[in-house]
């Protein structure tokens, strides 16, 4: 998750002060406060430190729902069907240009409630089925709202993307009430984690041609289903391990 750039106290004080002076030249008055001015710039940003707080905390609270069930898994299934768990909380820029781009109010109550990615949580899984358990056990909890699900694993995105997304509302517990926040899980293997990270990559590299980027596409697509049929043997490997039945191809 990326963190926002600190400033001392320090630092504050000499941008009020300077920003005041300005004001001052402006209205045409002598009179101004580089105290007061700063307390009405740290009160302003007050609900939008108390927005970005809230997803952090929503994030801990799925994370801590997945540890449990890796813990619990290892004992019943002789395994950690979680590789890593990766969270972030979007930055400035990303939500600006988000609420830009679908024309949303600019106002906190708007973005919480039309953007459903401010935080995500990406788990990383050994095996296909695992993915699939570990979602079924995520929604069973009492306290998690499943608001949204997407299956791009049995549903494939053209470029050959694989994930299981899901969007949920998990309850924080603030100092005087319960609110409940949205999340972006995505559940993935391995394989896909991979492929993922590196179309990433190469896809959003500048100054390619239109041929250079339609070769591209048909090879990352190619690159997708060689990575689905990695992870369809390895599971089948594993079951062998285990003495169930295999699955087909």
């Amino acid at each position: 998750m990326e963190g926002k750039a600190s400033f001392s106290h320090d630092d504050w004080i000499d941008t009020a002060d300077r920003v005041a002076k300005e004001l001052s030249v402006i209205t045409g008055s002598g009179n101004y406060n580089p105290e007061m001015f700063l307390d009405l710039i740290q009160e302003s940003l007050a609900p939008v430190d108390q927005f970005f707080a809230n997803y952090a905390c929503a994030i801990m609270e799925i994370e801590t729902k997945f540890k449990v069930l890796n813990e619990q898994f290892s004992l019943k299934y002789d395994g950690n069907p979680i590789e890593s768990i990766h969270s972030r909380v979007k930055d400035y820029d990303s939500i600006i240009r988000k609420v830009i781009r679908k024309n949303i109010p600019r106002s906190l109550e708007a973005i919480e409630e039309q953007i459903n990615d401010v935080a995500g949580v990406r788990v990383v899984c050994s095996f296909v089925e695992d993915i699939y358990r570990l979602a079924d056990c995520l929604l069973q909890q009492d306290d998690i709202v499943l608001i949204r699900r997407k299956d791009y694993i049995q549903n494939p995105k053209p470029t050959g993307y694989r994930s299981l997304h899901l969007i949920v509302a998990v309850p924080i517990f603030l100092e005087n009430e319960k609110k409940m926040v949205k999340v972006e899980v995505q559940l993935r293997t391995i394989a896909m984690d991979f492929w993922a990270s590196l179309e990433h990559k190469l896809r959003y590299k500048k100054n390619m041609s239109p041929e250079m980027l339609e070769m591209l596409s048909k090879e990352l697509t190619d690159c997708a289903e060689i990575s689905a049929s990695l992870d369809s043997r390895m599971q089948n490997v594993r079951h062998l391990l285990s003495g169930s039945d295999v699955t087909e191809d």
